[in-house]
């Protein structure tokens, strides 16, 4: 087994890119926008206290109840539901609680920036940074390190990671790093619509909005995963289209209700 370089490289762009980007986005707030710290640090609490928490054990009861992966269809529209429900619901209990006191579009930028930016590094930025451990472990002949302590299923796993590793063509670890970038447009983008749904006067419509966008922008990645959809080029192009007309419709609904804070 051998992990490209070229795979190990895009690894480390993508692990860079996924990390960095919301680190230089909040800069971007905080110098045009007053963003403040303290609601980038609630953003990122939300999405691991609501989606790797919260979200994911409610997955484990129902999956361990319930043959959902078998049936793709009821599989996608449960994944998308709850995956909308839940983090547009930390976005508007976060929002309720930072208006005590913080104000102004800034806020919603950086809360954001920090929900946004820890899906990035947690499910991108570390992942491929343990990538690249393993690679350079595989490409050394150690590979006894990863598995021989291992057995049954765990061992299995391990030898599927380390066969991924040597086998996933080098690019796709490079369109990793590019969908967490369009994933940090969407976050950001549904940030902005429920911080008015929050801020705004008589916008309380904007959270299930919110929602049901969210659910629809998830659709081509659950698509990904049951087989529905097989070419990662086409989910990662509706992805891109979904990030810009969410990020046009943010925009336009901040020219539009701006004056309402």
């Amino acid at each position: 087994m051998h992990v490209s370089a070229f795979s190990i490289i895009f690894m480390a762009v993508s692990g860079i890119v996924s990390i960095g980007v919301p680190v230089v986005l909040f800069l971007f707030f905080h110098k045009k926008y007053s963003a403040r710290f303290l609601p980038v640090i609630v953003g990122a609490a939300a999405f691991i206290i609501f989606a790797l928490v919260l979200e994911q054990s409610i997955h484990f009861i129902v999956f361990r109840k319930f043959a959902l992966k078998e049936n793709p269809p009821v599989y996608i529209i449960y994944g998308i539901f709850m995956a909308g429900v839940f983090e547009e619901t930390a976005r508007f209990i976060s929002f309720n609680l930072l208006k005590k006191k913080y104000s102004g579009i800034g806020t919603g930028l950086a809360y954001g920036v920090g929900h946004g930016g820890a899906e990035s590094a947690l499910l991108a930025g570390l992942v491929m940074i343990g990538n690249i451990v393993f690679s350079v472990i595989i490409n050394t002949g150690n590979t006894a390190i990863l598995t021989g302590k291992l057995q049954g299923d765990a061992l299995a796993k391990m030898n599927g990671v380390i066969n991924t590793l040597a086998t996933t063509a080098p690019y796709l670890f490079l369109v990793s790093g590019l969908e967490r970038m369009f994933a940090l447009i969407i976050q950001i983008s549904l940030s902005i619509l429920v911080f008015y749904s929050v801020y705004g006067k008589n916008k309380v419509w904007l959270f299930p909005l919110a929602i049901l966008l969210h659910a629809i922008i998830d659709f081509p990645a659950a698509a990904g995963q049951t087989g529905v959809l097989k070419n990662v080029f086409l989910i990662e192009g509706i992805v891109f289209v979904c990030a810009v007309a969410v990020a046009v419709a943010a925009i336009t609904i901040h020219k539009k209700f701006k004056e309402t804070l």
